[in-house]
């Protein structure tokens, strides 16, 4: 069953450009290394230049959770968590 991930980020204040330029190399390395990841975009808020979701589809459970895992989302954390300016929200769906 394909899975369906919203993750609400909130980022400090004035990291916007950083904080997408460090999202863009850590969803190259899903493109690259996840092929039953079916959908990985990072979208801003027109709203809030702080407030961003991650949208992403995953062919099931166990690709998610090969995701959470993958080496290159590990290497990617250091530069990301000094950018996010509160806890994130993961919201887990099920495609119907």
């Amino acid at each position: 069953m394909t899975i369906g991930v919203i993750a609400r980020v909130t980022i400090v204040d004035g990291k916007g450009a950083e904080f997408e330029a460090a999202f863009a190399e850590q969803a190259k390395g899903v493109r690259a290394n996840e092929p039953a990841n079916k959908l990985y975009q990072l979208v801003r808020s027109r709203e809030d230049p702080n407030a961003y979701l991650v949208m992403e589809l995953y062919d099931d459970d166990a690709a998610l959770a090969a995701h959470r895992a993958a080496p290159h989302m590990a290497a990617m954390r250091p530069t990301i968590a000094p950018l996010i300016g509160a806890p994130t929200v993961v919201e887990i769906y099920d495609a119907v």
